[in-house]
C-alpha cells in the first residue's frame, strides 16, 4: 500500500501499521482535555465552570430550550443538566418554568443577570479561541468544523 491508503492504515489501532500520531481521535481526546484546563482555568476567577458555561452558551444562542433538549446539544446526562439547571437558578443566572404546552417539559431561559454573565464569559474567555486558532485562517476554522461535524455525525448514525 502506498499514499493515501498507508496513512489510512496508520491511523487504525487494528492496523500492524498503526502510529499514535495518526489517530485522529487521540488528537481529539487531547484538544478536548487541553480546552477544558484552559477553560477551567479562565472561568474560576469568574465563578464559572465549564458545565454551566456550556449551559449559558446554549441558551445564549437559542434564547429557550428545554432541559432535554440542552441535555441533548451539551451531550450531557439529564440528571447531570438537571442539577446545574437548578443550581444556576439558585445563583439567578437562569429561570426555569413549566411548558404552556406540555407541563412535564421544563424550559429554560437565561435571565437579565445570565446575559450580563455570558456577555462577561464570552469577553474574558476569547483568548482562550484565539490561543487555540492563531495561525488558521478562516477557511481552515471552516473546515475543522465540517470535519468535526462529519465525525460526529458519522459516530451518531
Amino acid at each position: 500500500m502506498t499514499g493515501q491508503s498507508d496513512k489510512l492504515e496508520r491511523s487504525r489501532p487494528s492496523s500492524e501499521a498503526f502510529e499514535l500520531d495518526e489517530f485522529p481521535f487521540y488528537w481529539i481526546a487531547r484538544v478536548n482535555a487541553r480546552y477544558a484546563l484552559e477553560m477551567e482555568k479562565t472561568l474560576k476567577p469568574m465563578n464559572m465552570d465549564i458545565s454551566r458555561w456550556r449551559v449559558a452558551m446554549l441558551l445564549n444562542v437559542h434564547g429557550e430550550m428545554s432541559i432535554s433538549d440542552i441535555a441533548e446539544q451539551a451531550l450531557g446526562k439529564l440528571p447531570t443538566i438537571t442539577k446545574i439547571v437548578y443550581r444556576m437558578q439558585d445563583e439567578g443566572l437562569v429561570e426555569a418554568y413549566p411548558s404552556d404546552h406540555d407541563g412535564r417539559v421544563t424550559l429554560v431561559r437565561l435571565t437579565e443577570q445570565g446575559y450580563e454573565n455570558v456577555t462577561y464569559v464570552f469577553a474574558n474567555t476569547q483568548d482562550v479561541f484565539k490561543k487555540a486558532f492563531k495561525g488558521f485562517s478562516e477557511p481552515q476554522v471552516r473546515k475543522v468544523n465540517k470535519l468535526l461535524g462529519k465525525l460526529f455525525d458519522n459516530l451518531n448514525s
